[in-house]
């Protein structure tokens, strides 16, 4: 069986959180995420575990596409160095620029 993908787990958890915050008793918000996530009681019970201790739903990040870019080499060299110097990937560091670009821009696209 696969891994959950983050977006996947994230609406899980936020399932578990919501069917406490209505009140549902344990074992029926178990049976409730199992059967419409598909995923064994063990599991639901787990997601509702780590759901008692937020205060409020998770942001459910929007599905990623890989692509291919082609930049010149020292282009390359920044872009990396800039990822690993505030700790973050280079698809999260290049996002961010574009999102920032477009934005600039007026638009998304």
């Amino acid at each position: 069986m696969s891994r959950s993908t983050l977006s996947e787990r994230a609406q899980r958890l936020n399932a578990a959180f919501h069917l406490l915050a209505d009140g549902r008793r344990l074992n029926e918000a178990a049976e409730a995420m199992a059967e419409q996530y598909r995923i064994s009681r063990r599991q639901a019970y787990r997601y509702l575990q780590e759901a008692r201790h937020t205060s409020s739903p998770v942001a459910v990040a929007e599905p990623t596409i890989a692509i291919t870019l082609k930049v010149p080499a020292d282009v390359a060299v920044t872009l990396r160095a800039y990822a690993h110097a505030n700790d973050l990937t280079m698809g999260e560091t290049l996002t961010r620029a574009v999102g920032a670009l477009l934005a600039k821009a007026g638009g998304r696209g």
